[in-house]
């Protein structure tokens, strides 16, 4: 079913949708695991959502 209106929400252009990802250093710690930083998006802050600007709104009625 088709929407009326366009969504206000979507996929984060810069994360795809994957806003936290684990970035291994190459050492390890004394447990014998590695060390990892967890990095967040900086676009969407971590929710894996960036809102769509007006522009791109209007751009999305005139298509429909």
């Amino acid at each position: 079913m088709a929407q009326l209106r366009p969504a206000r929400m979507r996929i984060c252009p810069d994360c795809d949708g994957f806003p936290v990802v684990a970035i291994d250093t190459g050492s390890l710690l004394s447990d014998g695991t590695r060390a990892t930083l967890n990095v967040i998006c900086r676009r969407c802050r971590g929710t894996g959502m960036a809102t769509v600007s007006a522009p791109a709104v209007a751009l999305l009625r005139e298509r429909a």
